[in-house]
């Protein structure tokens, strides 16, 4: 940060672990003030550097208590960062109705909560920026991620009306598409409670999940993702997109808008049931 510049605020949802936490830090480093939220802020794990304050964004008193606490630490935001996410792995028969709609209250509608208790606050500044967490999946499918995806998918829509709508009061929003990244998340990697081990696509959901594993364990650094969104909170005009990943996923969504639709999801197909050796 340059000498007598002033610090700006930024909100971020889900600190506490994966690509969260990653940003947080990057924030952190890179000069910004930081309000981090995560549901584990309130069982006294806390992120070096952060104003730490319980979150849960599927919880409308818990989104109340956190803008109100984190407007007494240090005012009104001069940007909100959606990271908080889950992931629920299962073929799109096995969902229970309850498990797509916890993917989708914390994905989607949590962002758009607190997108709401954020607006306000900047148009009231003057200004503004929102960053959105998508996904390369918030693009394309993937065997065994419909639930995410679906979220994912959402957030694009949302966000690109979102954007249209608030430019007249000086807000900016941008997109962030992670490809997949080291970031610890598999620890968190649910599967759905229908891929039991009668399940007719079990042999198939194995093969895919190892394989969403591998990419995930062999992912690009998930530092550098952080690093990149607090560069582009610097910019003086937002990207509307940050898309961070390798060049093979950078290649599979561009084949996935330019082939036909049959030999895409063949390809596709085969990468995802093919023995990892």
């Amino acid at each position: 940060m340059k000498s007598g510049e002033k610090t700006q605020v930024v909100w971020i949802t889900g600190a506490s672990s994966g690509l969260g936490l990653h940003t947080a830090q990057a924030l952190v480093r890179a000069g910004f003030t930081v309000v981090a939220g995560a549901r584990s802020f309130g069982k006294g794990k806390t992120v070096p550097g952060c104003e730490c304050l319980p979150l849960d964004v599927t919880d409308a008193e818990s989104i109340r208590a956190f803008t109100q606490g984190a407007l007494s630490l240090h005012g009104a935001p001069d940007a909100l960062v959606n990271c908080a996410g889950m992931l629920v792995l299962g073929a799109c028969e096995s969902y229970a109705l309850s498990e797509l709609r916890q993917v989708m209250e914390t994905n989607f509608f949590g962002q758009a909560a607190m997108i709401s208790a954020a607006l306000p606050l900047m148009r009231q500044k003057g200004r503004g920026r929102i960053v959105n967490f998508s996904s390369i999946n918030g693009l394309l499918g993937i065997p065994f991620e419909g639930a995410y995806t679906a979220s994912k998918h959402a957030v694009e829509g949302y966000s690109e009306c979102l954007a249209l709508e608030v430019k007249p009061f000086h807000i900016e929003v941008m997109l962030v598409e992670p490809g997949d990244h080291r970031s610890g998340s598999k620890l968190y990697r649910r599967h759905s409670q229908g891929m039991g081990d009668d399940s007719p696509y079990r042999a198939a959901f194995d093969l895919g999940t190892r394989m969403i594993a591998h990419d995930e364990e062999n992912g690009s650094d998930p530092d550098r993702l952080g690093d990149k969104i607090a560069k582009a909170l610097r910019r003086r005009r937002l990207p509307r997109r940050l898309r961070v990943a390798k060049m093979d996923q950078h290649l599979a969504v561009l084949l996935h808008d330019v082939l036909p639709n049959r030999l895409f999801e063949r390809i596709i197909g085969s990468y995802y049931s093919k023995p990892i050796q």
